[in-house]
């Protein structure tokens, strides 16, 4: 599996099949995942960074980092970056912070250039979370609502990138306590986009808010990206702060056994993920015919959840 980044990198660009809602791979034709999620799905499998794949991808996402103005660096997103520069910064910002997280979750987070990437991202975050945008982020363009172009909230890889990266968050403990903060409260609701340059773009990629879906049971709408969620609040010592994270990582824990595994009644498939953020998280185990396949990946994020909370596990 190591190996099927370098294809991926060729054959699908870096994000491929359209996975944050926001490139054009899909009306290219391109329906596989690309190259970043797949390196971070290699860090999630514990395949060595020593490995042939990760030196292979990690001259092109220092690359990305090195702001190169080549358009082939744009990968997917040069058909719809010809011509529109405004698009083309905005492509070129979200690939660099996606390769930043990448490098910082494969535990690259001492080396300069992914420091000074990340600070930079950081910087532009906090100035949003200390503005008045973090409260009315939206203006009106003609029948359209979007987001205020000057406005700068996390996005899914910020978040991620600072969970990954502990001395960043000590450094700037103001603004990680401002940023768990954000990601507590309830989200908008109203439907909205972004404009970019000379497009309207779907804003999956961003956070405004707390990103999780749940009956008032605490079951999540989508549990892979729950689970991604509560556990990226649990690295930025978060968790208590989030009252829709902490009733559905109760509502899970509820049916977990005596043996510390995941047991819901009436399990018949394994939880299916709603949106493709989490697609580098779950499932991390490969399909079997053995019943307990479809608890193996919700019972390991449970554990990792309660270890990175500082919870004492002890189950016979």
């Amino acid at each position: 599996m190591a190996q099927a980044i370098i294809k991926k990198q060729k054959d699908t660009g870096l994000w491929g099949g359209n996975l944050l809602g926001t490139s054009p791979s899909a009306a290219q034709g391109i329906k596989d995942i690309g190259t970043i999620p797949q390196y971070r799905r290699l860090v999630q499998l514990g395949v060595p960074t020593g490995n042939r794949a990760f030196k292979l991808a990690d001259r092109l996402l220092f690359r990305l980092l090195s702001r190169d103005d080549d358009p082939a660096l744009l990968h997917e997103y040069q058909k719809g970056a010809k011509g529109d520069e405004g698009y083309t910064i905005w492509a070129r910002n979200l690939i660099r912070e996606g390769a930043t997280t990448a490098l910082a979750e494969a535990g690259q987070v001492e080396d300069p250039r992914v420091r000074g990437a990340a600070h930079r991202v950081a910087s532009e975050v906090s100035e949003f979370l200390r503005s008045p945008l973090a409260d009315k982020p939206f203006v009106r363009s003609g029948a359209v609502t979007i987001l205020n172009p000057e406005a700068r909230p996390p996005t899914w890889y910020c978040v991620a990138m600072v969970a990954s990266m502990p001395n960043l968050q000590r450094e700037r403990a103001g603004f990680r306590d401002r940023l768990v903060h954000y990601l507590s409260s309830p989200p908008p609701k109203k439907a909205y986009a972004l404009a970019i340059g000379k497009k309207k773009v779907k804003p999956a990629h961003l956070m405004l808010g707390d990103p999780i879906e749940a009956d008032g049971k605490g079951t999540p709408k989508d549990l892979p990206l729950a689970l991604h969620f509560i556990e990226l609040l649990a690295r930025l010592g978060g968790l208590a702060q989030s009252p829709s994270a902490t009733r559905v990582l109760n509502r899970l824990l509820r049916d977990v056994d005596q043996h510390g595994v995941w047991s819901p009644k009436g399990l018949r498939s394994l939880p299916k993920p709603v949106n493709r953020i989490s697609y580098h998280i779950f499932p991390l185990d490969a399909e079997s015919k053995a019943p307990e396949w479809k608890q193996v990946d919700v019972t390991f994020r449970l554990a990792l959840i309660a270890r990175l909370a500082g919870w004492t596990l002890d189950y016979v």
